[in-house]
């Protein structure tokens, strides 16, 4: 027979562990709606979107197409032309918005008053729509009632049709990226830049070592984890641009297609075409494309998965 310690014990253990699972079961039940969510808009779309790329399918239906949905992809000249001028405008925007924005956050740390002000002002275009930015940007660039040609008007300069030559409606969506992005850059900069330890600075200052030698051997060595993490965010976010170039070129990226992403390729397919096998079929070899680079930034900036 056992004690009455040892039954009451007992009884106590069979209490917790009940109170244990009951803990348990509400943790669950409170994480269900959010599993419910990713199943229902992350992983049934992926799925689904993948069911599509094998079919010709208006949406509806559908028959079996296999892989001529990417072939029809992959020999498109608009696809390629489009991926171009995704890798373009992304590839000139982080060249411009990085190293600026890493000098800017430079200047700003080593001020020694108002750094919150300057950090609002050049966080601010970043929490702007940019879909509003785009519509800002339109009115500015507009070829008669635009703000830049009426300045360059009034100095006697040329007024050029900004938005409807290829070449500076490119550097139009480059130029809007790069006011709408920089104020990322420079906070996420100033995070890394405030981390490095003062005490390397102050035995360089001893060693004779000069301001400008100090941002070069110490500064920069010790952001190039910052700079990888820009460079990764960046081409992801250039890979899916859409909104700015739908609101100034529309889903054909005009003027002749010379601003369509490959996001917008995909929207013209899909919402305006109807194609939905070949939208998906362009989803995953964007897909692919994002993966591949990722993977490559990873290398070249000896990070490892």
């Amino acid at each position: 027979m056992l004690s009455k310690p040892s039954q009451k014990n007992m009884v106590n253990d069979v209490i917790r562990s009940k109170n244990s699972k009951r803990s348990q079961l509400i943790w669950y039940v409170f994480l269900a709606p959010a599993f419910l969510g990713i199943l229902c808009f992350m992983v049934y779309p992926i799925i689904e979107s993948l069911r599509l790329s094998l079919f010709n399918s208006s949406g509806t239906g559908g028959t079996w197409a296999g892989l001529d949905n990417y072939k029809t992809v992959l020999s498109s000249g608009d696809f390629w032309r489009s991926v171009y001028n995704t890798f373009y405008i992304g590839l000139f925007q982080m060249i411009i918005t990085i190293p600026l924005g890493f000098i800017f956050a430079s200047m700003i740390n080593t001020v020694s008053f108002a750094k919150n002000f300057f950090k609002v002002i050049f966080f601010l275009p970043n929490v702007t729509a940019i879909v509003a930015a785009a519509m800002i940007f339109t009115f500015v660039l507009h070829p008669d009632m635009g703000l830049l040609n009426y300045f360059l008007g009034k100095l006697g300069l040329p007024t050029p049709l900004w938005l409807s030559n290829p070449g500076t409606a490119k550097w139009a969506i480059i130029l809007l990226g790069v006011w709408h992005w920089i104020g990322f850059v420079i906070i996420i900069c100033l995070a890394n830049l405030q981390a490095i330890s003062s005490e390397l600075y102050e035995a360089s200052t001893i060693d004779g070592a000069s301001g400008f030698q100090q941002w070069l051997f110490i500064t920069i060595p010790n952001m190039m984890g910052t700079f990888a993490f820009l460079l990764i965010t960046g081409w992801i976010g250039a890979l899916q641009r859409f909104n700015e170039v739908y609101v100034i070129g529309g889903t054909t990226g005009s003027p002749n297609r010379s601003i369509q992403t490959v996001v917008a390729y995909i929207y013209e397919h899909g919402f305006t075409g109807f194609q939905f096998g070949i939208a998906s079929a362009a989803t995953y070899v964007l897909f692919v494309i994002i993966l591949i680079f990722t993977m490559f930034n990873l290398k070249i900036t000896n990070m490892k998965l």
